[in-house]
């Protein structure tokens, strides 16, 4: 307790408590609506081209990457669940050669443009988080409760359209909801919370905070309303206990984060199955 309290006098910790508990707030909202739409894999992908968007904007010395990386992975999230269906080439395949192809675009250019003396040092972050909590500054702060509280409002504000998007788009459709309107929806608010989750646990592992969550969910609770609201607590409550214990033992925070998440699974996983 008392390490605890003196890394908590500290306002860069607590500036990292607040971004953690909102991204894993805002992740879990549509974990829910991905694992249903069988889209759980695009978390991953849209990260790895998150990836790529910040070496490009290294290479061109942009001092706020943000600039370039939200747009395009709003952009491609937009590609991939809305035109995913009709390509000549489906689904998976896109996701997987946008993956790939921008993680390794992205390692190639930061290699043959490098301006830092710590290349492996700079992708190993990128890749997996920072290893320390002294990365947030107070505009990552503000600009992660602002993405944050506009993800939960449209979240909230368009439930019900999401609900029917996410079971049965042809119902919706005919029932005179714009399908494709709240498809786009979903992918910027997608595209938002990866890039948000970033900063947190790395682009390799930002899909976990979407995925593990709903799917523990999932196991104890079958609505989608119970399912949807103890995934938010679960997230929060990992996110939380993944950074105290990051903070207490010196371990990488997304790492430990993600850790919590699969022992979490794990729990609800013998939970459910002692419940049936």
């Amino acid at each position: 307790m008392e390490k605890l309290e003196l890394y908590f006098s500290y306002p860069f910790v607590r500036y990292a408590f607040i971004v953690g508990v909102l991204i894993a707030l805002c992740s879990s909202l549509l974990g829910v609506t991905l694992v249903l739409k069988r889209f759980s894999y695009i978390g991953d992908g849209l990260s790895h081209v998150a990836f790529g968007a910040i070496a490009i904007a290294s290479v061109l010395g942009v001092t706020d990457n943000m600039l370039l990386v939200l747009p395009a992975t709003v952009v491609c999230a937009v590609l991939l669940l809305n035109t995913g269906g009709q390509a000549k080439i489906k689904g998976d395949a896109t996701i997987a050669m946008i993956s790939v192809g921008s993680l390794a675009i992205g390692y190639l250019l930061m290699n043959v443009f490098s301006t830092s003396s710590n290349l492996s040092g700079d992708v190993c972050s990128t890749l997996f988080g920072s290893t320390s909590l002294l990365t947030l500054t107070l505009t990552d702060v503000v600009l992660s409760i602002v993405l944050s509280v506009a993800v939960v409002t449209l979240f909230i504000l368009f439930y019900n359209r999401i609900f029917a998007v996410t079971f049965d788009e042809s119902f919706a459709r005919a029932s005179g909801t714009a399908v494709n309107a709240y498809n786009l929806l979903i992918a910027v608010i997608i595209a938002v919370v990866i890039v948000l989750g970033m900063n947190l646990v790395g682009s390799l592992l930002v899909s976990a905070l979407i995925i593990f969550p709903a799917l523990s969910a999932m196991r104890m609770f079958k609505s989608f309303l119970s399912v949807t609201v103890c995934s938010a607590v679960l997230s929060v409550v990992c996110a939380t206990v993944g950074m105290l214990t990051s903070i207490i033992w010196g371990t990488p925070v997304g790492s430990t984060i993600v850790a919590v998440d699969i022992m979490a699974f794990l729990l609800f996983l013998a939970a459910g199955k002692m419940r049936r």
